[in-house]
Formats: C-alpha cells, sequence, structure tokens
C-alpha cells in the first residue's frame, strides 16, 4: 500500500507539473487514477478507498488548496463509488469501468463547484467535462488492463 500510495503521489506531481490547458479548469489525465484501478481490481476495494482518499489528501496538502481537495475528493468519491459498482456488476471492462470512473470523477467536481459557488451555470460545462472524463478513463483503462496482465504474467513466471 505504502509503494501504491508513493507511486499515486509521484504521478499526482508529475500532472502537477505538466498541466494540460483546454481552456477549462480541472481536465487532466488522471494518471493517479490508474494506481487507483489497478488497486480495485487487485487488492480489493478497502484497499482502493484507502488509497484514494490518501493520495487526495496528500496530494490537496502538498499541490493544492483546500478548494481543490474539496473538488478531488468529491471527483475521486462518486468515481470510486460508481467504479466499486459497476465492477461487482462484472459487465464492463477495465476500461469500461475507468471510462465511468472518469466521466463521474468530472460530475462529482463540477456538482461540488456548482454547491459551493451557488450557481448552475456550472453545469454548462459538464458536456467537454463528460467528453474529457471519457477520453481520459479510455486511456487509464487501456493502460490499467495492460499492466495489470503484464503484472499477471510475471506473478506467473515466479
Amino acid at each position: 500500500m505504502g509503494m501504491l500510495t508513493a507511486l499515486a503521489f509521484v504521478f499526482s506531481y508529475i500532472e502537477f507539473l505538466i498541466p494540460i490547458h483546454l481552456g477549462i479548469p480541472g481536465v487532466k489525465l488522471g494518471l493517479a487514477n490508474l494506481v487507483v484501478i489497478v488497486a480495485l481490481y487487485t487488492m480489493g476495494t478497502k484497499e482502493a478507498c484507502a488509497l484514494s482518499l490518501i493520495r487526495i489528501v496528500l496530494t490537496g496538502f502538498t499541490f493544492g488548496s483546500p478548494a481543490s481537495m474539496l473538488y478531488s475528493l468529491a471527483g475521486g468519491s462518486l468515481s470510486l463509488l460508481v467504479m466499486i459498482l459497476i465492477r461487482k456488476l462484472e459487465v464492463f471492462s477495465v476500461t469500461g469501468v475507468s471510462v465511468l470512473g472518469g466521466v463521474f470523477h468530472n460530475i462529482g467536481q463540477i456538482l461540488a463547484a456548482v454547491l459551493v459557488v451557488e450557481t448552475a451555470s456550472l453545469l454548462y460545462y459538464l458536456p467537454v467535462l463528460i467528453l474529457s472524463g471519457t477520453i481520459a478513463g479510455a486511456v487509464i483503462g487501456i493502460l490499467a488492463a495492460r499492466l495489470m496482465k503484464r503484472l499477471e504474467n510475471m506473478i506467473r513466471k515466479c
């Protein structure tokens, strides 16, 4: 868990150093979610939840602000809840679970922003955020599936 937390933290730091500016605040690939998804599939729900929470808090205190931590907690919590529920259905692949996680991460963040700012006009960003969550979720899901397959092969060889 410590190594996975450190890895997720490093991925968050890399994203902090290389921000993606698409004109919409908060749009990013979500590299740290790669670690969370792998933990969800290989270690379990409790471990993935702990890892996600610890990573969000560490990253918030180190690189962010209370507001960014609030948005990350809202997005990360909703995303993880949806991924846990969808994974249990065993209908979607890892990539499908990740896409839904990416979309609901953005939905959670925008809902938190609507509540904080007290204006529903922020919902106009939702289509762009859903698209970016879909793309980021697909990339992270593909990487997670490939990584888990390689880990499985390495374990079999040992």
